[in-house]
This record gives structure tokens, C-alpha cells and sequence, in this order.
């Protein structure tokens, strides 16, 4: 069976289906920039209108798509492989469009680090570089999972095939247990990016913010990690927030730490929501985008923002980026996950 073209009548745009691929993934490695965020079906960046054809969803109770949209028959590009050629109406844009496009490839485990009691690093090798930019996730096909997990790169593009994770155990979640319980060192796995759109800015002049939550963390060292290595820091500050519920999930110091200028060019900030009894934690208490504002000087519109972890995080941080501080959309960065 030869392989699908999808026509997006929105912006005039061909492009095929490769075997495996959803509409999403497949305008993508075509160099299209469909709209997106996640690539997981949570966030519904993607939506779509289906004018002609036939499409088999994936998964069809995602979060991403509203009763609403359900009943105005609107689809997932993320959860959605062409049956044959079909015709959709899809929003793109330039900052959608992949700078490095994304790539399917065999990876094994050759290593793992405990961070925090629920918070590991997976580090995997490919047989080809690892080609991404700071700040962006892949697509990992986990053995015995039907869908793929998104996990974003906490190391920098190298030519060695390093593709380094932090990810924070997920009570019941289906793919933390494959990673944490099953997976052993020399198993292989699928991996397919990068993928995202909060992406390390290295010709924009300002100081930079980065804000982390849980398994948030691996994007944000690697933006810093992209930063230092790219020479940004000789001439700007990097501030680094990590959200924390309690003492013992704070972390992230020791790998800011191993970069140069840390202590004067990057400045590492805690912050614990629950910081327990009395005298078990000294530093910073209360919501981290509360101490992102108390701790930055002047005009927060001033700053390149990047960020991820939880949800309310994320949006409590663009709410008050945005409305509150009046902050430039295009100087904030981030993926949405659900």
C-alpha cells in the first residue's frame, strides 16, 4: 500500500504518511509546520478538521479534544494515521516548522542515575548523533506500551547517539513503570525526534529565566547546558527556578553546578510549596512563580522565559507572565503536557 497524502486546504500543503506515522508526525518529517505542543493528545494544539477521507484515531477519549470539538467533528493530528488520501483543514505556522527534523531510530539503555527517591535519569544510545536542539522532547516506543511517551532531553546534541531523560515516577503510570521497573541496561526501545517548540533562543539578548517542576527539570538543564556551551552567559545571566513540593524532591544544583559561571552567571533558586516541620527547610517557601516574581529585578518583560513541568505550574506562570506583567508572547517558551 503506498503511502497516504494528506492536502491541508488551510495553507495549500501536500505531504505523505510514512508506515507508523499520524498526520502530525508525518507533516513534521515533511518539514511542515502543522500546529502543535505536546504530540500526545493533551493538549490539543493539533485540532483539525477532517474535509475528505477517512482516518483511524488512535486515541479517542483524549483530554485534547472538547465535547464541543467531538460534536463539531474536530480530530487530533497527534492521534490521527491517514486511511488513504485525505483533505483536512489544519492551522500551521513558520514556528511550528522543525529545525532539525525529526527521525525514527533504535536506542538502548546503557545507563540510569537516581536524582531524587522519585526522579531518575535514563540515558540511551543510538547508533546515529543525537541531533536536537536545547529544550525539545522525543517520542520513546516502550516495550509493551501501545502508544508512544514523550520525555524531554536533559543533555545537549552530540555525535556519540547520547540521549539523556529525567523522569519523575508517575503513581500508576504506565510508562514510568516500563522505565523504572522493567526496562534493564542493554534493552532497546524506539525513539522518534525531536520534537517541541520551546527551543533554546540563542540570538535573543536577553537575561534568561528557566523554571522547572518535577520531570521538568531535564528540559530546562539542557537549555542551560545549550546556553553555557553556546557562549550566551559571558554577557547575560541565567536565573534557575525549581518548584518543589517538599525538601527531599529539590534538586537540579549538582548538574547546574558542573557549568561554568555557576554561583555568578547562573543562579539557582529553590522554591518548596510544603516545606514541613519547623527547621527542615530554610530556603525559599510558596508557589515558584510567586518567587520568580519576587526575585527577578525590574520588569519581568525584560527576560526570555523558559518553562515546564505540572500543568498548573505551567499556566499559573503564562497567566502571570502575560496579563499580569504584560511579558511579549515571543519571549516565552514552553510546551504544554498533560
Amino acid at each position: 500500500m503506498s503511502n497516504p497524502i494528506i492536502h491541508n486546504h488551510k495553507d495549500g500543503s501536500h505531504f505523505a504518511q510514512q508506515e507508523g506515522d499520524t498526520i502530525l508526525r508525518a507533516a513534521l518529517r515533511a518539514g511542515v509546520g502543522l500546529s502543535y505542543e505536546c504530540n500526545s493528545g493533551g493538549c490539543g494544539g493539533c485540532k483539525f478538521e477532517l474535509l475528505e477521507g477517512e482516518v483511524d484515531t488512535l486515541w479517542p477519549d483524549a483530554p485534547g479534544l472538547s465535547d464541543k470539538d467531538r460534536r463539531r467533528g474536530r480530530h487530533l493530528a497527534c492521534q490521527c494515521r491517514a486511511k488513504g488520501p485525505v483533505s483536512i483543514k489544519a492551522a500551521t505556522g513558520a514556528e511550528y516548522a522543525p529545525k532539525v527534523v525529526p527521525q525514527r531510530q533504535k536506542a538502548r539503555l546503557v545507563g540510569t542515575t537516581d536524582i531524587t527517591h522519585d526522579l531518575r535519569e535514563f540515558r540511551f544510545r543510538s547508533a546515529g548523533g543525537a541531533s536536537f536542539l536545547p529544550g525539545q522532547f522525543a517520542m520513546l516506543d516502550l516495550p509493551g506500551l501501545a502508544s508512544s511517551r514523550a520525555y524531554s532531553m536533559s543533555n545537549t546534541a552530540n555525535d556519540d547517539g547520547e540521549w539523556h531523560f529525567q523522569v519523575r515516577r508517575v503513581p500508576h503510570g504506565q510508562g514510568t513503570h516500563v522505565l523504572f521497573d522493567k526496562l534493564a541496561v542493554g534493552d532497546e526501545i524506539g525513539l522518534d525526534g525531536p520534537y517541541g517548540v520551546a527551543w533554546l533562543r540563542t540570538e535573543a539578548p536577553r537575561d534568561i529565566v528557566c523554571v522547572a517542576g518535577g520531570s521538568g527539570l531535564a528540559p530546562m538543564v539542557s537549555i542551560a547546558r545549550g546556553a553555557a556551551a553556546a557562549g550566551m552567559l559571558k554577557d547575560r545571566r541565567l536565573h534557575f527556578f525549581y518548584g518543589a513540593r517538599t525538601p527531599r524532591d529539590v534538586c537540579g544544583e549538582a548538574l547546574l553546578a558542573e557549568l561554568e559561571g555557576f554561583g555568578e552567571r547562573i543562579i539557582y533558586r529553590p522554591v518548596v510549596s510544603l516545606p514541613g516541620g519547623e527547621g527542615e527547610w530554610q530556603g525559599e517557601t510558596g508557589y515558584v512563580h510567586d518567587a520568580v516574581a519576587r526575585a527577578l529585578p525590574g520588569s519581568l518583560a525584560g527576560f526570555e522565559f523558559y518553562f515546564a513541568g505540572p500543568p498548573p505550574m505551567t499556566q499559573a506562570l503564562q497567566e502571570m507572565l502575560m496579563v499580569g506583567h504584560r511579558a511579549p508572547f515571543e519571549q516565552i517558551h514552553f510546551d504544554r503536557f498533560f
